[in-house]
């Protein structure tokens, strides 16, 4: 076996190669695309790298030259040092089922973020936002992956827990047909909410996106402040966010509640775009787009993804959360627009919202794990803290 770091653009062909072999037999297998990745390695695009970050990337060859596996490593600036031992991660990580080529590929990891002096890893994880590229998948192998979401073999998580990486946290992801109805207490909930003029529940529908990327602000300062380790959200995140959705928004599935014209909570949906991408091996270049728009305009799209669901912490179990899911089912489902939703992953450290999750009658249906190596093996490991 021989590791090859990546740096040039025919190296980068080859990092990406990796998958389309590993997965040229599974009939569930959706390309991540291409363009999405590549951002995360763009010292232009990651900010992260004018703060101060590093990444590597390696392909991973057997001595026939053939390709066997691959993976990143980098230090995050932002995250190095928000728990007692400093970490950097790992991600992107794709091997056959060799566990000696894995631990070849864990090995030089570790070695590389020492070197930077990292205490620990944990993988596989992203260069940037935790709702990409963010876990190993260890449960229902049997669907496609959903767009920006990990797909991997079972067999990626015994390598892990082999080599002596910790479940650092799980991620539970929560499944809902948006056909049945939901329980009679939320509705009661939310006619008494619709009734009272001081509250409107509404769609973004004749909004500007740069005021949608206010009131989203808004909330979600108003929900996730005070949190150990938030930093409250800047405008100028905020219109990026909403920027970069602007290309595939469906304005009838982003709801908010406004109280005497203050947002106070939303629910953010966009479609389920594996759905189109499954066409485009990845490539988003002049054919796959063509093949994006063609399928974009005549495939009817069955799944929506729920990105985000918070409310401000002043208006947290008072019937708020139960009136956008109402609201949702009396003018999105009733439209027949989508089928079900899948709701982006949520932490096993985070019992608040499981249980606003589990209450809306959402079923789990995937789970991954976080995952943790701590190069001190004397050191006592610790999972991460219940937000409370």
């Amino acid at each position: 076996m021989k590791l090859y770091e990546v740096r040039s653009k025919a190296d980068v062909k080859e990092f990406h190669k990796v998958v389309s072999v590993l997965y040229k037999n599974d009939p569930n297998w959706v390309a991540y695309l291409e363009n999405d990745i590549e951002k995360v390695f763009d010292m232009k695009h990651n900010k992260l790298y004018a703060e101060g970050g590093e990444s590597i990337r390696w392909v991973l060859k057997d001595d026939k030259g053939m390709l066997i596996g691959r993976v990143a490593a980098f230090v995050n600036p932002r995250t190095m040092n928000t728990t007692p031992i400093t970490t950097g991660g790992l991600g992107f990580f794709d091997c056959i089922n060799d566990k000696d080529a894995a631990f070849y590929l864990f090995d030089n990891c570790q070695k590389w973020l020492a070197e930077r002096g990292m205490q620990a890893m944990d993988g596989p994880i992203n260069f940037g936002d935790r709702n990409q590229f963010w876990g190993c998948l260890t449960s229902n192998f049997d669907n496609p992956p959903v767009y920006q979401m990990n797909y991997n073999p079972e067999y990626y998580s015994t390598f892990f827990e082999e080599y002596g990486f910790g479940t650092y946290f799980n991620q539970l992801v929560f499944w809902r047909s948006l056909r049945e109805a939901t329980q009679p207490i939320f509705h009661r909930k939310y006619n008494q909410i619709k009734d009272n003029p001081d509250f409107i529940i509404k769609n973004i529908h004749g909004m500007k996106l740069s005021q949608v990327a206010e009131d989203f602000r808004t909330v979600y300062n108003g929900a996730w402040g005070g949190h150990s380790h938030f930093k409250p959200m800047l405008s100028s995140t905020a219109q990026k966010i909403m920027s970069s959705l602007k290309p595939i928004i469906d304005r009838d599935i982003i709801l908010f509640v406004y109280y005497k014209g203050e947002p106070i909570a939303f629910y953010v949906n966009i479609p389920e775009l594996n759905e189109l991408f499954k066409y485009v091996d990845g490539k988003m270049n002049w054919w796959g787009t063509i093949k994006f728009l063609f399928y974009k305009f005549t495939t009817k799209r069955k799944r929506m993804i729920g990105l985000v669901f918070g409310v401000v912490k002043e208006w947290q179990g008072k019937g708020i959360e139960a009136a956008l899911v109402v609201h949702g089912e009396k003018f999105i489902v009733d439209k027949l627009k989508y089928e079900d939703t899948v709701l982006t992953w949520i932490g096993d450290f985070n019992p608040k919202m499981l249980h606003v999750t589990e209450n809306l009658g959402a079923k789990l249906w995937r789970t991954y794990k976080t995952y943790r190596f701590q190069f001190d093996r004397t050191i006592p490991f610790e999972r991460a803290p219940i937000v409370e």
